[in-house]
């Protein structure tokens, strides 16, 4: 035991839970990656063709799905490199691999949603203020035919997995593109049957207002993640508050940290001050077991990395005083959990009497 009474021990799952939890990962990835492949094959053929035949038409609504397919082709080929550098093993400089490119791929797939819908826009006010003619039978057999194909793509993508942000940021593009070809049917029908051509950039506007709701989510979740947010609907107040009544040697937990590296792998770290200073090192062990047993249980958190304190204040100058009410009151609803040292209040009384002496 050192000097300081403190003590800090790892622990971590049985290798054959490892090779396990791995072995089901990358069986997963692979299947994700194959309905990726399925996806893009399907809409890079199809993409060329509808650009082909928006032109020709002169649909708004044509060029709009095209072009959102464009963007689909690009954004399924970010993704499917996204898992291939999150498959890369971890290095030195990156100690967590590449998985947080599955993230950035969502992000940037959610940003260029967003700039699309700018650009169909801005083409369906010009087409109010400058109809034109539209051949509405080139445009209707096109439509159907891109509507299958999104159909397929989207079948192919829905069965992956339901928690992977990129995926899901696939799936809204697909979404999308579905969309845009029901859109572009309806149109093509009123146009047949009324010409009223306006109805090409009126749909086209109400498909934008649908895609942006999707891409909002998409945006808002993936920068939760990239901006290390706690992990959604967890109290990290909780987790303290359950550990010390689970664990009658626990005298307070602090120090608590939860974020996520993906959605699907959230990490807690924190600090748990024990009543007596005279505990064993193998006591300690045990009971470090037990606790990440607890969290991978109750929180379904089995990343976690936690700090064992015997005896003295916190090495890091942040301790919970579980008798002061202050405290209780002070506590997040997520994120973080902390509170300055005793050491640190006396500072601010000294402070205080200083300021009172100097009046």
């Amino acid at each position: 035991m050192s000097k300081s009474h403190q003590s800090q021990i790892s622990a971590s799952a049985t290798p054959q839970a490892c090779d396990h939890n791995h072995h089901d990962a990358s069986a997963h990835r692979l299947t994700d990656t194959k309905r990726l492949i399925i996806a893009l094959v399907v809409i890079g053929v199809f993409a060329g063709v509808e650009v082909a035949g928006g032109i020709i038409s002169h649909s708004l609504a044509l060029l709009a799905d095209a072009g959102h397919m464009v963007t689909d082709f690009a954004a399924i080929a970010l993704a499917l490199g996204a898992r291939w550098l999150a498959a890369r093993p971890a290095k030195a400089d990156f100690p967590y691999g590449l998985k947080r490119a599955q993230i950035l791929a969502a992000f940037i797939n959610a940003l260029a949603l967003f700039a699309l819908i700018a650009w169909l826009v801005f083409e369906s006010v010009h087409r109010l203020a400058n109809p034109g003619t539209i051949l509405s039978g080139t445009m209707l057999i096109i439509a159907v035919v891109g509507l299958l194909a999104n159909l397929i793509a989207f079948r192919a993508l829905h069965g992956g997995n339901s928690q992977d942000l990129n995926m899901q940021g696939a799936r809204l593009h697909v979404m999308g593109d579905i969309l845009g070809s029901v859109a572009a049917i309806v149109a093509a029908l009123v146009i047949r049957f009324t010409g009223w051509v306006a109805i090409d950039p009126l749909l086209t506007m109400l498909v934008c207002v649908l895609i942006a709701r999707s891409a909002w989510h998409l945006l808002k979740e993936s920068t939760h993640v990239l901006m290390q947010g706690a992990p959604r609907g967890l109290d990290v107040a909780k987790i303290g508050a359950d550990l010390e009544a689970k664990f009658p040697a626990i005298k307070n937990v602090h120090n608590v940290h939860a974020w996520m590296l993906t959605q699907e792998t959230p990490h807690l770290s924190l600090h748990a001050a024990l009543k007596s200073p005279a505990e064993d090192t193998a006591g300690q062990a045990k009971l470090l077991a037990e606790m990440k047993a607890f969290l991978a249980e109750k929180f379904d958190i089995s990343h976690t990395t936690l700090q064992i304190e015997t005896g003295g204040p916190c090495p890091d100058g942040l301790e919970h005083d579980p008798d002061t009410k202050a405290d209780s009151a002070n506590r997040p609803s997520g994120g973080t959990f902390h509170r300055a040292s005793g050491e640190m209040s006396q500072r601010l009384q000294v402070h205080d009497r200083s300021k009172m002496l100097a009046s």
